[in-house]
C-alpha cells in the first residue's frame, strides 16, 4: 500500500494516451474487471485468503489509491480494529506505539512474533502476528470499511482467569452414554455365559461390542480433557510470558523508543 502522493504501481502510467481511442479501450477493459472484481471477491468479508488470491491488477481496480487512509488517521483505526479483535480472541497480542525509523507506528507483539504497523500501511515483521494484521490493515484503509469500536475491556484475559471458564456438559454426556453402554455390554454378556455360549450367541456378539464402544468412548472423553488442560496451560504460560512486564527481547526496537503512555503490560493505562 502506498499513499496517494508516491509514484503509480508498475505498469501503469500517468501520462495520458495520445490515441483517443487507446485510451477509451483502456477504460473500458479497467471497468471489465472492476466488475470482474467485485463479482468475485466479498468485500464485507474481505480477509487474508482474499489478498492471497487478488492478482495486482485486481487490487488496483478495486482499491483506488488516491482513497486510501493512511497516517495517524490509519494507525488509530487499525489500533481500534486489532483492540477488537484481541477482545475476541481472534488475535493474540500487545499493542504499544513507538518510533520506528523516525515514524511514529503501532507496534502488535505476542510470546513469539511481532508486527509493525507504519503510517503508510506498511507492515514489517515475523509470524502469525504478521499473518493477522495485514488483512486489518487493508481493510482499515479503505474509507468503505467501518471499524468497530473495542469493548472498554478488550485486553488479553488474566490467566488466572481461564480456570473452569469452558463447560463440561460435552464430557458428562458422552460419560453416561458411555457408563450405559458398559453396564448393558457386561449385562449382556453376564446372559450369555448364563443361558450357553452357543444359544445365545448374538447376545454375547452385541455385548461385547457395547463393551468396546464405551471402553472407546471413555478413552475419547480422557484424550478432550487431556488436550483442553494442555491447551490452558500452553496459553496460560503464553500468557504470563507477554504479561511479564518485559517485551520480548527479539523486538528490533529499543525500550526508548516506545511511548511513555503505551503499557508495556496487559492492562490499561490507567491502571499504570
Amino acid at each position: 500500500m502506498t499513499d496517494a502522493s508516491d509514484e503509480p504501481p508498475a505498469g501503469r502510467t500517468t501520462e495520458p494516451s495520445a490515441d483517443g481511442s487507446a485510451t477509451g479501450d483502456d477504460d473500458q477493459s479497467v471497468e471489465d474487471l472492476r466488475r470482474q472484481v467485485e463479482s468475485k471477491y466479498d468485500f464485507e468479508n474481505f480477509g487474508e485468503a482474499d489478498m492471497a488470491e487478488m492478482t495486482p491488477e485486481e487490487w488496483d481496480v478495486a482499491f483506488d489509491p488516491d482513497t486510501w487512509i493512511t497516517g495517524d488517521e490509519l494507525l488509530d483505526r487499525v489500533e481500534r480494529e486489532l483492540k477488537t479483535r484481541i477482545a475476541y480472541r481472534e488475535v493474540f497480542a500487545m499493542l504499544e506505539y513507538a518510533v520506528v525509523d523516525g515514524r511514529r507506528s503501532l507496534v502488535a507483539y505476542s510470546d513469539t512474533d511481532y508486527a509493525i504497523i507504519f503510517q503508510d500501511g506498511t507492515v514489517e515483521g515475523r509470524g502469525t502476528v504478521v499473518r493477522d494484521v495485514k488483512p486489518t490493515v487493508a481493510l482499515c484503509s479503505m474509507e468503505s470499511y467501518e471499524v468497530e469500536e473495542p469493548p472498554a475491556d478488550w485486553h488479553l484475559p488474566e490467566p488466572a482467569d481461564l480456570s473452569g471458564d469452558h463447560s463440561e456438559l460435552g464430557n458428562w454426556m458422552l460419560q453416561l452414554l458411555a457408563a450405559a453402554q458398559l453396564v448393558i455390554g457386561i449385562v449382556a454378556i453376564g446372559i450369555w455365559f448364563v443361558q450357553g455360549l452357543q444359544s445365545q450367541l448374538v447376545l454375547g456378539v452385541v455385548g461385547v461390542v457395547l463393551v468396546v464402544i464405551s471402553l472407546v468412548l471413555f478413552l475419547m472423553v480422557a484424550n478432550a480433557r487431556l488436550s483442553d488442560r494442555f491447551r490452558t496451560e500452553a496459553y496460560e504460560s503464553r500468557l504470563r510470558t507477554i504479561g511479564s512486564g518485559d517485551r520480548p527481547s527479539f523486538l528490533p526496537i529499543d525500550d526508548e523508543a516506545f511511548e511513555r503512555d503505551s503499557p508495556p503490560r496487559n492492562r490499561s493505562p490507567l491502571e499504570e
